[in-house]
């Protein structure tokens, strides 16, 4: 079954998922990703993960990316749905539409994950052990750092990048954050996670440090919150869309969002109400 928007977006097999007991949905962003799609993968991870759905957002993919995705949902139609987004946002708006739409699916837990599996899909369960075991956990996030024993391979520039991004999201966030842009994050479907995505995003690239801003603005200690998980293993996947001059420009929109919280301008979204309490 397919719904339809007049304006931008397509969902498809929303029914299909709905009706099933919904406890994680992942977000998968795709942006002319048909010849770097492993389908096998998610179909083996599914199959192992019951509980488990993928949402898989096309960004207005100029490829063979919506039809792969489209094939890709008929052979799982029970854990697998595609939105379609008519238009390239960007990955931060891809992100925002599939988040939005799994909280509304009232998934208790959420997430979106790299098309390219830089981060193996085996992760997931690692990060649903964390949240099961710390209930006032509500964000994990991969953190690429090179331990004794893990298979982390980045190259001297991207370490470079990620270092100075953590050094804005320590601003930024007020929070001891060591890696903000691995692809790879786990959220519990809260108000203050429905509040944090009802507007869009302003930071470009930078996208991840202005949703824990958001998040972290509207949380009660927000220091137990967080979650950072060291990753046992990620790989870095030739193809990146994101170019120098992007970094740049998010770099500078970052460098505004923290001086307007250090100047206490930052307007904070309104949280959402909570569609699971009932009215009174």
């Amino acid at each position: 079954m397919t719904f339809m928007t007049p304006t931008r977006t397509d969902f498809s097999n929303a029914s299909a998922i709905a009706a099933a007991t919904l406890r994680t949905m992942v977000v998968v962003p795709c942006f002319n990703e048909a010849n770097r799609l492993t389908e096998s993968v998610f179909l083996q991870t599914l199959a192992a993960a019951p509980h488990l759905s993928f949402v898989f957002v096309n960004d207005g993919s100029t490829d063979d990316t919506h039809r792969r995705l489209q094939a890709l949902r008929l052979m799982n139609p029970q854990q697998i749905e595609v939105v379609n987004l008519r238009r390239n946002g960007g990955k931060a708006e891809a992100v925002r539409a599939g988040l939005q739409h799994a909280c509304g699916l009232n998934a208790k837990v959420v997430g979106y994950w790299d098309a390219d599996l830089a981060t193996p899909l085996d992760a997931i369960a690692d990060f649903e052990t964390v949240m099961d075991r710390y209930d006032d956990v509500t964000v994990i996030f991969g953190a690429r750092r090179q331990l004794l024993g893990h298979r982390i391979n980045r190259t001297v520039s991207r370490r470079a990048v990620s270092r100075i991004c953590a050094a804005m999201a320590r601003l930024a966030v007020g929070l001891p954050i060591g890696d903000t842009q691995c692809g790879a994050k786990l959220l519990r479907n809260t108000g203050e996670l429905r509040a944090a995505i009802a507007q869009p995003f302003t930071a470009g690239w930078l996208f991840d440090v202005e949703l824990f801003n958001r998040i972290a603005a509207t949380t009660a200690q927000p220091e137990r919150r967080f979650y950072e998980m060291p990753l046992p293993e990620w790989h870095e996947i030739e193809g990146s869309k994101v170019s120098g001059r992007a970094i740049i420009r998010s770099g500078v929109q970052m460098l505004g969002l923290i001086a307007q919280r250090y100047a206490g301008k930052l307007r904070l979204p309104t949280r959402a109400a909570d569609p699971t309490r009932a009215a009174h």
